[in-house]
């Protein structure tokens, strides 16, 4: 079998280049329809854009694009729509390295399938094996786990795998390296002859992709470039505000000078989130926040207002970076730097989607000049000292 070809620099080759740039055009299930939109989603990401119909159309999918553009809700959205409702069985079985991203997949196919009534488990180590044979017995439609006990519960025929058409692994350049591989390929023996089989991953090692190979026939493949996401039309500035306690006045300073009609602002914990909003709010301005711990219904309505304009601002946590995209924003400010150098492209991205022009601003303190340094030499891009003329620029 021929190993899928692959460029010189680690990446492989396109062989898809339809783009459907809508989820209206999608022809999803009208409740699908609502979990997206209710997610706060607004237009698909650039893989979301190419991989989700391939999917849809049953082709095995081999899509590479850098961490947080979106590869979750490709795969879920899949799922979603190719599940049979009325069967409750195991339909679709999802991978993933860690604990944590499984129980993170996992709310997302639960959001996103808010009005389906779909089930949905993680079945991962450090939990009793007891509780999740039971959890299998009572009816799981999809199945999200680690490698290993996934293969336990196949092993005890707790997990049937007769039904299953969908297989997913997410990070599959870390679950195809030695610690995962043997695992993987366990279990994709125990699964049904023509399931089909999608491969999400940042990376494509030359290796891991020979591996595909043992197990993926004639694979669509699909690559979204890193420097595709750098997202031209945002200019992308810096306050050296020195000290943490220096933000705030500078935060208001920016609101004095320039006439903003919506901005992100980015904070990288609740606490910092609750309390940037009761001091602005102090100050006179109207301002939603949203965070990871509070309630969809919750998250639906402050999106809401927001969206509509009854409010301005919104300051959010990168566990929502990802959902919000909302057209107007004209300014997204990172109040502070983000630790995880992927999630900038997702905060500054908010500001001009598509193709619309946006600003960014970026707060640094004397300890965050290595981290913005960090940030230009991993995008390969500049990042200026905020000008005096900032406001003609909006």
């Amino acid at each position: 079998m021929a190993v899928p070809s692959m460029e010189p620099d680690g990446t492989i080759e396109s062989n898809w280049t339809e783009k459907v740039q809508d989820f209206d055009q999608m022809n999803l299930h009208e409740p699908l329809l609502r979990g997206i939109y209710g997610y706060g989603f607004e237009r698909p990401s650039a893989i979301q854009q190419q991989a989700i119909r391939p999917c849809i159309l049953g082709h095995n999918v081999i899509a590479q694009a850098q961490s947080g553009t979106g590869k979750t809700a490709t795969f879920t959205i899949s799922i979603l729509q190719r599940l049979d409702l009325e069967f409750k069985g195991c339909q679709a079985l999802i991978l993933a390295p860690t604990r944590e991203l499984a129980q993170q997949i996992q709310k997302v196919v639960l959001t996103l399938s808010d009005y389906m009534n779909v089930t949905c488990h993680a079945f991962v180590g450090g939990t009793r094996v007891q509780e999740d044979i039971k959890r299998l017995e009572s009816g799981v439609q999809v199945v999200v786990g680690t490698p290993g006990r996934v293969y336990d519960m196949l092993e005890r025929s707790a997990l049937r795998s007769k039904d299953i058409k969908m297989l997913v692994l997410d990070e599959a350049d870390e679950m195809l390296q030695e610690g995962f591989k043997e695992q993987i390929y366990n279990i994709f023996v125990m699964m049904p002859q023509d399931i089909q089989t999608i491969l999400l991953s940042a990376t494509m090692p030359s290796d891991v992709l020979e591996v595909t190979t043992k197990f993926i026939d004639n694979p669509i493949k699909i690559l979204v470039k890193k420097e595709e996401l750098t997202l031209e039309g945002i200019r992308q500035f810096y306050v050296n505000v020195e000290r943490e306690d220096y933000k705030f006045d500078a935060l208001c300073d920016i609101y004095e000078t320039m006439s903003i009609a919506k901005a992100v602002i980015f904070c990288n914990t609740r606490r910092k989130v609750e309390f940037l909003t009761e001091k602005l709010r102090s100050r006179d301005f109207t301002v939603s926040a949203i965070f990871g711990k509070i309630e969809q219904k919750e998250r639906e309505s402050v999106m809401k207002e927001f969206r509509s304009g009854s409010s301005r601002i919104l300051i959010a946590t990168d566990l929502v970076a990802r959902g919000i995209d909302v057209h107007q924003v004209n300014l997204v400010l990172n109040y502070d730097l983000p630790n995880n150098r992927e999630n900038y492209i997702h905060r500054i991205g908010r500001g001009g989607r598509f193709g619309r022009k946006g600003i960014a601003i970026n707060f640094v303190t004397n300890e965050d000049r290595r981290i913005l340094r960090d940030l230009e030499q991993f995008y390969n891009t500049q990042i200026q000292e905020m000008p005096m003329n900032i406001a003609d620029l909006i």
